[in-house]
């Protein structure tokens, strides 16, 4: 299947302010200062506003019946796509061709080539099986006639069943008594570290310190991390459920680097996410507290894979993800 991607057309779309019910993100936290000159409407936006709007798809296919649609992506320093904009892009699109009564339980995707953020993305949605309780979607996103990410998704009606979940880890500390982000980098002051910090829609409180700019202390494949939206969400549980996915993929390969004593900064570092999976196993609001618990079982042959779960406040497992990542360190002359 192949595709040449849609340009976005001039067609209504909701505004984050409308009747749709999207939040207004305050406006102190845009920081414009870490935009470029020729940042676009979508990219002035304040961050969390910014995100919704990628999630706001064009039904380019409506015309034909075919199951397409178009969406945008939010500015990126590197000038590539957000791996865990487009998957949590391709969630919305699958979800829009199952019954709202079908919520999304898994999915599995794989990055095929980077994307570039300056150019519309097209999502196929192909319609695999329809049954009694489950439906199976496949979903490729496009740019420029080439597949960017391939995921499948597969969503179940809800039932009563058996029930079991892992625990949450205690001794875990309140969000609220833990640094920011922004604290954290503030002291250091790098300008591409207050960019991730300050025009991401997410905040994210992380339990022993960040490895932004600077290796762990202790060196262990584990992580704790408290996330939230940056505001309001939607009322609709497809952005959750969207949001949890894209938030996980910020944080996945934390671990591996905190177990060899590396940071984000660190110059012989090459990183790239392979692929993202996720599974939700209780419904939570992703504009509340969630602790996203991670760890790392193995590294080898240039790959790393990390593990994770997020709980809500009560201590309910809500989602679990698993990623590998190529991780390699470039040997300096």
């Amino acid at each position: 299947m192949s595709a040449t991607p849609d340009q976005p057309s001039e067609q209504p779309r909701p505004t984050p302010n409308s009747s749709a019910g999207w939040a207004r993100n305050d406006p102190g936290t845009s920081s414009p200062q870490f935009l470029p000159e020729d940042a676009s409407e979508l990219e002035q936006l304040p961050p969390l506003d910014a995100f919704l709007e990628t999630l706001n798809l064009l039904d380019t296919g409506a015309n034909t019946g075919a199951n397409i649609y178009t969406g945008k992506s939010q500015w990126m320093p590197h000038g590539r796509v957000f791996g865990g904009q487009v998957s949590a892009q391709s969630i919305v699109a699958a979800s829009l061709t199952v019954d709202e009564e079908r919520p999304i339980h898994s999915m599995r995707g794989y990055f095929v080539r980077p994307g570039d953020v300056r150019s519309p993305i097209t999502f196929e949605v192909e319609r695999i099986h329809d049954g009694n309780s489950f439906s199976t979607r496949l979903v490729q996103a496009y740019q420029h006639g080439l597949p960017i990410w391939s995921m499948i998704a597969s969503f179940q009606v809800e039932e009563d069943g058996l029930d079991h979940a892992v625990r949450m880890p205690t001794g875990m500390p309140d969000p609220e008594s833990l640094q920011s982000e922004a604290a954290h980098v503030a002291v250091a002051g790098q300008a591409l570290a207050n960019y991730w910090v300050h025009r991401r829609p997410f905040s994210m409180r992380h339990v022993d310190g960040p490895v932004y700019l600077q290796p762990a202390q202790q060196r262990k494949a584990t992580e704790a991390v408290w996330v939230k939206a940056q505001g309001s969400l939607p009322d609709d549980p497809v952005i959750h459920r969207a949001a949890i996915c894209y938030v996980a993929d910020y944080l996945m390969i934390d671990p591996v680097l905190r177990r060899h004593g590396l940071s984000w900064v660190d110059p012989r570092l090459r990183i790239a996410s392979l692929d993202h999976g996720v599974w939700w196993h209780r419904f939570a609001r992703a504009d509340e507290w969630l602790l996203f618990a991670l760890e790392s079982p193995n590294a080898h042959g240039g790959r790393g894979l990390s593990y994770g779960h997020f709980f809500d406040r009560e201590g309910r497992l809500v989602a679990s993800v698993s990623q590998e990542a190529m991780v390699r360190l470039k040997q300096q002359r």
